[in-house]
């Protein structure tokens, strides 16, 4: 087990404190000084450990995407059957956007615009990477005679659109569970893909 040195727990703090305000408030209406406070940081203490504000949304970004790479990826690539893979990779994906990493979904998803140069390319290189795991196992399936013949990339869209856009209407102390939601869009987008008799 690998334990976290004091540096990088206060880091992961400050991403954590300030991904909790963008998710909010957004990244605009979002000082630095306000970022600073709810950390228990001077605005000169938080630029010591990042150096922009578009710095810090990168690293926002860059934290949302490892864990949902640790959660979702990496537990679901070697599944070799490919409907199982893409079951688990939806019931994974749910289970972070109906938990507390929604608001690092929400910034990646909202505020991915706002980075510029090659910051916003790093971002869209690793969830194209994703994008590409989706294709390859809606063909892989397709081509099994496991679900009927789907284009691959609608598929993968999709799927993405489906469980992505839970954060804006699933409410933690609504009626429906996270187990339920996942259980329930699962069923409906995986009966919709059955070979047709």
């Amino acid at each position: 087990m690998v334990v976290s040195r004091p540096r990088d727990q206060r880091y992961h703090e400050i991403l954590e404190r300030a991904a909790r305000l963008i998710h909010q408030s957004g990244y605009e209406a979002t000082s630095m000084q306000e970022i600073a406070e709810a950390c228990g940081l001077t605005k000169a203490g938080l630029y010591h450990h990042i150096k922009t504000k578009e710095a810090l949304l990168l690293a926002i970004m860059h934290y949302g995407m490892d864990m949902f790479e640790d959660a979702v990826l990496a537990k679901t690539g070697d599944i070799v059957d490919p409907v199982a893979r893409l079951r688990e990779c939806m019931a994974r994906n749910i289970a972070l956007v109906t938990q507390d990493a929604s608001k690092e979904v929400t910034i990646i998803l909202h505020e991915h615009q706002t980075l510029t140069g090659t910051s916003g390319q790093e971002i869209n290189v690793r969830k194209k990477r994703y994008v590409r795991f989706l294709e390859s196992a809606f063909r892989e399936a397709a081509e099994r005679g496991q679900i009927r013949p789907v284009d691959p990339t609608l598929a993968a869209f999709s799927f993405l659109g489906m469980v992505l856009w839970i954060y804006k209407w699933y409410r933690q102390d609504g009626k429906l569970t996270p187990r339920e939601v996942s259980d329930g869009m699962i069923d409906l987008f995986f009966e919709g893909l059955m070979p047709r008799s």
